[in-house]
């Protein structure tokens, strides 16, 4: 079973622009959600994918992820994730050769920036970057699952 193991930071500051090796732009949505899984619905230029994760524990959960066409990313997005969006611009970094992500959040939730590394193992050893500051993995407010509901100038 594929498992996703993710850690979350918010930046301590924006030297994490000079790691940066490219970026895209993200528009999702969550079309079902339950204490066990959630179903999102991601979109990025020309591409869209379908992603059912699992409920986390730790930082680990199940995650199946599929391409899809966009129009019917488009359609499910319209017709199911009641209005619920994020958008938020995806920078790809690369700090002592582990890939990093960060999301520098629009909207709703401008202003939230997060940064996100994969791991092999919830042990696998790594050096944090000096641009990386709190923990917020296993803070919900931080996932998009519920920025998408409750955004973050609601309750920063």
């Amino acid at each position: 079973m594929p498992k996703e193991i993710e850690r979350k930071y918010l930046l301590a500051d924006n030297s994490w622009k000079n790691f940066a090796v490219g970026s895209a732009a993200f528009r999702q949505g969550y079309i079902a959600k339950s204490n066990d899984c959630l179903v999102r619905i991601r979109i990025s230029d020309k591409e869209a994918w379908i992603t059912v994760k699992g409920k986390q524990v730790s930082f680990t959960r199940s995650e199946f992820e599929y391409q899809i066409p966009i129009i019917d990313a488009e359609e499910l997005l319209k017709e199911f994730s009641f209005g619920n969006q994020i958008v938020k611009t995806r920078s790809f970094l690369v700090y002592q050769e582990i890939k990093w992500i960060v999301d520098v959040f629009e909207g709703e939730n401008s202003g939230l920036i997060i940064a996100e590394i994969e791991l092999e193992s919830e042990i696998s050893d790594f050096d944090l970057p000096p641009w990386v500051g709190e923990d917020v993995t296993t803070d919900f407010r931080y996932t998009n699952s519920n920025l998408a509901e409750h955004p973050y100038n609601e309750w920063k």
